[in-house]
C-alpha cells in the first residue's frame, strides 16, 4: 500500500483549489512553530515548507530554540493566530517538557487549529461533526478508501493510544459512516497479552513509536497492516535506518496488504495537512 500514488492525486487536487482561491486574491497561508533542535523535527519541518512551496502556499516558519521559555512559545502561537494572513497553524510535538502542551492547545484558534489540538477540534471530532480531521488519521482513511480495504463490520486493533492518531482514528472506524461500523480494539505497548489482540484483527493499524513491536507471529493470515510510525534505529553505518512499529519482514508472509515505512503513510499525512490548510483558508474566506 504505497503513499506517494495517492499523496500525488491529493496534490493536484489541492493544487485547483489553491489557484481558484489566488484568483480570488487570497494566499493560503500555513504558519509553523518548532521549538526543537531534533534534526527528525527539523527535516519534517522543511518538508512541509518545501511542500506548501510547491504547491503554492505561504509558509511562516517559526522556529525556536528548545531552551526558550514557555512563554516564548506562547507569545508565538498567539502573534501566528491574531495574524489574518495566517490561515493556518501547527505546532510540531512533542514539545520540551518545561512547556504545558494544554496551554498551546487552549491557544489556538480552533479556525486555525489545522491538526486537531484544540479541545473545541477534539470535542467536535468526538461528536462526528469534525472541523478538521488531523493529518495522520486523514492519511490512514485515505489510504483505506484508496486500496479498498473493507472495514465494514471487521475486527480493527489499534496499537497506539494518542490525541492526535490513536484516538481519533479509533472514533472515526466506530462511527456510522464510510470507512467505519468497524469493531475497534484500542491497546498500546503496555498491553498485557498484545499478540491475543492482535491476532484477531482482520486490521492492524499501529502508531506507538516502538520499532516492530508487532511481528509476523502475532498476525492472522490475511490481515491488512498499516504502520504509521517511522522510527529511527542505529546502525553500524552513520545512516540510521526508518523502520515501524511493524517487523515489515516477518508480517509479509501473513499480511494480504501492507505499507511500507517509509513511503506509507508519510507522504499521505503530509498532503492531508496541506489540505487542511487550504480547507481552513476556504473556510476563512466565507
Amino acid at each position: 500500500m504505497r503513499g506517494e500514488p495517492i499523496a500525488a492525486e491529493i496534490r493536484e487536487e489541492i493544487r485547483e483549489r489553491v489557484h481558484e482561491l489566488r484568483e480570488q486574491g487570497i494566499v493560503p497561508t500555513l504558519g509553523t512553530l518548532l521549538m526543537s533542535n531534533d534534526p527528525s523535527d527539523e527535516r519534517f519541518m522543511d518538508l512541509k515548507h518545501a511542500a506548501c512551496e510547491d504547491l503554492g502556499i505561504e509558509g511562516q516558519d517559526v522556529r525556536l530554540d528548545p531552551t526558550a521559555s514557555a512563554e516564548d512559545l506562547y507569545r508565538a502561537v498567539d502573534d501566528l493566530c491574531a495574524d489574518p494572513d495566517v490561515h493556518a497553524v501547527f505546532v510540531q510535538a512533542p514539545l520540551p517538557e518545561h512547556v504545558e502542551s494544554i496551554n498551546v492547545r487552549q491557544r489556538l484558534d480552533p479556525q486555525k487549529d489545522v491538526d486537531c489540538f484544540h479541545p473545541e477540534n477534539l470535542g467536535r471530532l468526538v461528536s462526528g461533526d469534525p472541523r478538521f480531521v488531523p493529518a495522520t488519521p486523514a492519511a490512514v482513511l485515505r489510504l483505506i478508501a484508496a486500496y479498498d480495504v473493507s472495514i465494514e463490520g471487521r475486527d480493527v486493533v489499534l496499537v497506539g493510544r494518542s490525541n492526535v492518531i490513536g484516538k481519533p482514528l479509533a472514533n472515526h472506524l466506530l462511527q456510522k459512516r464510510s470507512n467505519g461500523n468497524a469493531t475497534v480494539t484500542v491497546s498500546h505497548s503496555h498491553t498485557r497479552n498484545l499478540a491475543e489482540k492482535t491476532r484477531r484483527a482482520d486490521v492492524v493499524v499501529t502508531a506507538c513509536g516502538v520499532p516492530e513491536l508487532v511481528d509476523g507471529s502475532m498476525l492472522s493470515t490475511d490481515v491488512v497492516c498499516i504502520d504509521v510510525s517511522a522510527n529511527r534505529r542505529s546502525t553500524d553505518s552513520e545512516r540510521p535506518v526508518v523502520v515501524g512499529d511493524i517487523d515489515a519482514e516477518s508480517a509479509q508472509e501473513k499480511a494480504s496488504a501492507i505499507t511500507p515505512v517509509p513511503g506509507g503513510v508519510g507522504p499521505v499525512t503530509l498532503a492531508m495537512l496541506l489540505q487542511n490548510v487550504v480547507r481552513a483558508a476556504e473556510r476563512q474566506r466565507q
